[in-house]
């Protein structure tokens, strides 16, 4: 790629930054519901055509910003297990950093909720839908990874199956746990749950059942 070439790509990828930070931005002040493609465009100095150049529209935009998401929690998922020896403590670790992840960003914990509850043709998916997805892999191949060193290194029980299959389990349980004690404080203080014990005795269940029995 010569000088020109790497220029341009370069001002590309700045300007799909911009857009997201943009959108980002504007998400916390209103809410996806309200969200629209003309904020965007305000909030990143650019014309609304543009940005319709980056994201072909309001649901484009969200698999971009979802990949964000994906990457940054990766991060995170990697940052956590790296502090711990053991498997299991690793996998914790993710669960907790997850928690975590989920207060720090809200923006980002609700469009990853968005985004999991639409279905993706994957043989057919657009560019933003396919870099989504692409993260998601790469962010699942962290624990898969973690799961299998648990196993090795004997702190994860060595009958547990499918990596994949676990890994996802995992996923879906966390991610559903989360969104409870965020959207279903009022019914859980009816019911004299508190939703920082709730977090905590997922993540206790969720380790009790992967640790190799004692």
């Amino acid at each position: 790629m010569n000088y020109i070439a790497e220029r341009r790509q370069e001002e590309k990828e700045r300007r799909r930054a911009d857009i997201l930070d943009a959108a980002e931005a504007a998400l916390t002040r209103v809410g996806w519901d309200e969200l629209t493609m003309d904020q965007v465009a305000r909030g990143a100095r650019l014309s609304r055509a543009l940005v319709y150049v980056y994201f072909t529209d309001k649901v484009d935009l969200m698999y971009g910003i979802c990949e964000r998401a994906l990457g940054l929690l990766r991060q995170r998922f990697e940052e956590a297990a790296a502090r711990h020896g053991k498997g299991i403590d690793q996998m914790t670790a993710i669960g907790r950093a997850y928690i975590a992840f989920s207060q720090e960003f809200p923006v980002h914990f609700d469009i990853m909720a968005r985004c999991e509850m639409r279905e993706v043709d994957i043989a057919n998916a657009q560019p933003n839908e396919a870099a989504c997805l692409a993260s998601g892999d790469a962010l699942h191949a962290v624990m898969v990874k973690v799961l299998d060193d648990g196993v090795r290194d004997g702190s994860i029980r060595p009958d547990l199956g499918n990596r994949v299959l676990v890994a996802t389990v995992l996923w879906g349980f966390t991610h559903g746990v989360i969104q409870v004690a965020t959207t279903k404080a009022k019914l859980l203080a009816h019911q004299g749950v508190d939703g920082r014990a709730l977090l905590d005795e997922a993540m206790d269940m969720a380790t009790r059942s992967l640790a190799t029995k004692v």
